[in-house]
């Protein structure tokens, strides 16, 4: 009988094409053999693009960016919490962060990405020779763990372990991982039917080595800067293959949320770089949720969620900002954050004044305005209507810009920033080679329009399109909601209302559904969250059956 073997750290690539291992001497006693695992020669790094809030930050380092206010360089600005514990705790942190020190923080001139995160490989690591030393080299630190650690491990694990020996008959086998992948039933992935992988085609798969790799970036800078960032770190990972005499010319990126929007407007860059994408969760389209947090403050409760999911909610939104001068006070200048809202192409309108009568002792709501006509980025430059977007009074507690027209011309400037990136940066261009996923799920409940919700006082008023735009707004209530006198006289108090379509929670279903016809095969896929996208087990499984068809599409 064959001695037992032990996997070893994996081979290091050297320049002059050769690989190393380092090991530890044994006892002869030790009768374990090590085992190193050559791979194979051609590489297709796969990069994860995380969404919004997704990379940590901390205060910038390098001398050429302007020093944060409250921070000393180096110091963690922004890390999602991982657990339930640090998640309680961390909400705990941000409830009493006041704006002015939100702004201060999170202000994006002064950040840089932080790859010192949390990484938590599970036990199971040890058995495929991976260590926290290998992975954080490739900048898995620079994530949220909780968000993408089971997608950056599967895809380390599942696409470089296709085939084994059976340990009985000695014959090959395909790895269960793989079995669970040909035999997922697509209705699962939203579609009737699809084309299996079968087993040649994982021949081909198998063929390749398939370093996994993360990319953060500064989420409150443009998406177009961060395209750049991204298009830097392919060159980079290209290069450093090529250099070490490895056959490596395209990489794969799968994308959560924001991340996709990253990654649409660098492979327009450099779509010969690029063999194929996977979108996850993305707001094709910009979603009203974003207009939602930075008007009303972030939302604490869903009509879909049990009372658990309502608690996390909650802490969600302690830490995002409760109220719209916490809110305000970090997304109405972040150009990241506003590429996130409604574009030109979402259907309209989509933004709608409604007041509730009594009638016969029932509530009937009447929808009196409907908003946007047109362009939503006049809409959103409107700093004076009541339904405003940003209230310039909100905007800078800290005082960087001084005066109200500095306040003003720094809302605008993020604003003219979106739309520059959405109607040309981005336009409708997506990569030839292109997968989309999303979710439309009544158990995962969207905003897919925003009312602002009054009752009808029923004092012989009488209330148009006209005289509700042309209201004036007289202050905020405790949850976001704005009081608001129409004519001078008749005072009436708007509240948001909840969601009203179903998504993942985030982003809903007409925006995920964007890419339709764009795209080479679009999923409409239950059972997830927006934030835990890449936990569910079918989302893992259709991510590593459309990797496989993408290498199938190498001469």
């Amino acid at each position: 009988m064959a001695d037992p073997t032990r996997p070893l750290p994996h081979l290091v690539p050297q320049p002059d094409g050769s690989w190393t291992g380092r090991t530890v001497l044994t006892p002869t006693s030790f009768t374990t053999r090590g085992l190193f695992t050559l791979p194979s020669s051609k590489v297709i790094p796969v990069i994860v693009v995380p969404g919004i809030m997704g990379t940590n930050l901390r205060a910038a380092t390098s001398p050429a960016k302007r020093a944060n206010e409250v921070l000393t360089p180096g110091e963690p600005a922004w890390r999602a919490p991982n657990g339930t514990f640090d998640g309680l705790k961390t909400a705990r942190r941000w409830k009493k962060i006041d704006p002015y020190r939100r702004e201060n923080i999170l202000d994006a001139d002064t950040l840089e990405v932080d790859n010192r995160g949390d990484i938590h490989l599970p036990l199971e690591a040890r058995n495929y020779g991976t260590t926290e030393a290998e992975v954080r080299q490739r900048w898995w630190g620079e994530v949220h763990w909780d968000s993408y650690g089971t997608l950056l491990y599967g895809l380390h694990v599942g696409l470089n372990h296709t085939f084994e020996m059976d340990p009985l008959d000695n014959v090959r086998v395909i790895c269960s991982h793989w079995k669970d992948v040909m035999a997922c039933d697509p209705a699962k992935w939203g579609v009737r039917g699809i084309d299996k992988v079968t087993e040649p085609e994982l021949e081909k798969h198998a063929g390749y080595y398939y370093p996994v790799y993360a990319c953060g970036y500064n989420w409150l800078d443009s998406c177009e800067d961060s395209a750049k960032w991204l298009r830097q770190r392919i060159e980079r990972i290209i290069a450093f293959w090529t250099e070490r005499k490895r056959e490596c010319k395209q990489v794969i990126l799968v994308t959560h949320s924001m991340g996709g929007l990253v990654a649409r407007a660098c492979a327009k860059q450099i779509p010969e770089r690029i063999l194929g994408i996977i979108h996850g969760a993305m707001p094709a389209l910009g979603a009203p949720v974003c207009y939602r947090r930075i008007a009303c403050g972030t939302e604490k409760w869903s009509p879909s969620n049990g009372e658990v999911d309502n608690v996390k909610a909650a802490c969600v939104a302690e830490i995002l900002g409760e109220m719209p001068k916490d809110t305000m006070a970090v997304m109405a200048t972040s150009p990241g954050a506003l590429q996130l809202l409604p574009n030109h192409l979402y259907p309209q309108p989509w933004l709608h004044i409604c007041l509730v009568s009594r009638i016969n002792n029932k509530d009937v709501p009447r929808d009196v305005v409907h908003l946007p006509v047109g362009n939503p980025y006049d809409m959103y430059r409107d700093l004076d209507v009541w339904y405003r977007l940003v209230d310039p009074d909100l905007v800078d507690p800290a005082r960087k810009y001084k005066a109200k027209s500095g306040v003003r011309e720094a809302v605008w400037k993020a604003i003219r920033s979106a739309e520059k990136f959405h109607r040309e940066t981005l336009g409708t261009y997506y990569h030839p080679n292109t997968y989309a996923f999303y979710g439309a799920d009544p158990v995962h409940m969207s905003f897919g329009a925003i009312r602002w919700v009054a009752r009808d006082p029923v004092a012989g008023a009488v209330f148009t399109e006209s005289n509700l735009c042309g209201a004036v707004g007289t202050g905020y209530d405790s949850s976001g909601g704005r009081h608001v006198r129409v004519e001078g006289r008749t005072n009436l108090h708007f509240v948001p209302a909840r969601q009203d379509v179903a998504g993942d929670g985030t982003v809903p279903h007409q925006s995920g559904a964007g890419p339709r016809g764009k795209v080479g095969q679009l999923f409409d896929v239950r059972g997830f969250d927006h934030q835990g996208a890449f936990n569910n087990e079918a989302v893992l499984l259709l991510t590593h059956h459309l990797i496989v068809k993408l290498v199938q599409k190498l001469p």
